[in-house]
């Protein structure tokens, strides 16, 4: 009876269980193919996004080499043009200096000019005519000033 029972399971069953575990079988494989297949793209997919992100930061770094470079030069340039005001001021304030010491010079024999016309005139009791007075002690006095 067994030996009937599974005839016919063989001949009715078997084929059907059979097919369909052949199925399943070949559905797993290809669920396994698929899964290879997006296994490599999802790696090639991570690599070329590596890729990205190294070029990515290279040129970052690129940028702000260049930003650097800018600003280095740009705080060149301020300190050139700073340096440059400074020695114009420095200069001009030199020139004035000069300028207000011939001043104060020449203000000087002026009035050495004034007082020796002064005392001399008070020397001799004579009234000499001022401006011929001064013009011969400012021509004495520049004969002295080259031998200083």
């Amino acid at each position: 009876m067994f030996g009937l029972l599974l005839l016919v399971l063989r001949r009715s069953a078997w084929p059907v269980l059979l097919s369909a575990v052949r199925e399943r079988e070949r559905r797993l494989e290809q669920q396994i193919a698929e899964a290879e297949r997006n296994r490599a793209e999802a790696a090639a997919l991570l690599e070329e996004h590596k890729k990205l992100l190294a070029h990515a930061k290279g040129e970052a770094q690129d940028i702000l080499n260049k930003a650097k470079a800018v600003a280095e030069k740009e705080r060149e340039a301020l300190l050139a043009k700073a340096r440059e005001e400074y020695e114009q001021l420095l200069a001009r304030a030199r020139k004035e200096i000069a300028d207000e010491k011939q001043k104060a010079l020449l203000a000087l024999r002026r009035e050495a000019v004034d007082l020796s016309i002064a005392a001399a005139a008070k020397l001799i009791d004579a009234t000499l005519d001022s401006e011929a007075n001064r013009r011969l002690v400012m021509e004495y006095l520049e004969t002295l000033a080259p031998q200083r």
